[in-house]
């Protein structure tokens, strides 16, 4: 990662932080990460990552497709939806109200990630929402949230609720919606998502079947969510996760990183 970090402050713009470079760089990263992915809804859904040591974030231009973004592209807004600096660029307000509220509710929440996967989705309109049926899903049991559906995301008086109902945990179905997660740090947000969109996959897979299906007894399925608390959200493999992300990303197309 050294060397990859290097990498990234050689093209740092004059006068801009290099605290603040290597968050936009990592996000920018993310953005096209998730693209290649298919975590996008074209110009829609977001990433956003508060600006270290301040309460504002940063948050894609609307009207750019994943993978077009880069670093210094990025629009850094406070928590009123206002730019903190001059930008052609303009914020999708729907996207400014759901990051908003997680943002300032948690402080601890540094990075948010909103999506609309076909997966995730479809599970968002089922009755009972995630079951612990497959390996990853096991990892969200008792630590999942549920928001009910409220329409477009335009009403500012959602983001009590929304905020309300995410509580202090990191992943949240948004019913008849998508999927929210959140972490203290971008690599972690990313590991949440991938993990929670897998375990929808797998969900809406196993349930199209049609073959009988064997959830894990309730105590196996807390087991492997303390174990999944444990190395990943409280040990380093979401670091070295990211890490590889990445390099990645670097190797698919470094252009994210101007």
């Amino acid at each position: 990662m050294t060397a990859l970090h290097d990498a990234f402050q050689q093209r740092r713009p004059a006068g801009m932080g290099p605290a603040e470079w290597q968050v936009r760089c990592e996000l920018a990263a993310a953005y096209r990460l998730f693209a290649h992915l298919g975590w996008h809804e074209l110009i829609y859904n977001h990433l956003t990552v508060r600006v270290p040591g301040t309460e504002n974030f940063l948050i894609n231009p609307f009207g750019l497709m994943y993978r077009e973004i880069t670093a210094a592209q990025l629009v850094k807004i406070d928590l009123e939806g206002r730019k903190v600096e001059p930008s052609p660029w303009d914020v999708n307000p729907a996207g400014f109200i759901v990051h908003a509220a997680v943002h300032a509710a948690r402080p601890d929440a540094q990075c948010v990630v909103h999506t609309h996967t076909t997966a995730g989705q479809v599970v968002s309109c089922q009755r009972d929402g995630l079951l612990p049926l497959s390996f990853n899903s096991t990892f969200y049991t008792g630590r999942i949230a549920y928001h009910d559906f409220e329409g477009i995301t335009l009403d500012r008086e959602e983001c009590a609720r929304l905020a309300a109902d995410l509580g202090d945990r990191n992943v949240m179905i948004l019913r008849n919606h998508g999927l929210l997660v959140c972490g203290p740090g971008i690599g972690d947000a990313f590991a949440e998502h991938y993990m929670l969109q897998r375990a929808c996959e797998v969900q809406v897979a196993a349930q199209a079947s049609g073959a009988p299906l064997v959830q894990p007894r309730p105590e196996v399925a807390e087991r492997a969510a303390a174990q999944y608390e444990r190395t990943a959200r409280q040990g380093n493999q979401n670091t070295l996760l990211w890490d590889a992300m990445l390099r990645w990303a670097w190797d698919l197309d470094s252009g994210f990183v101007r």
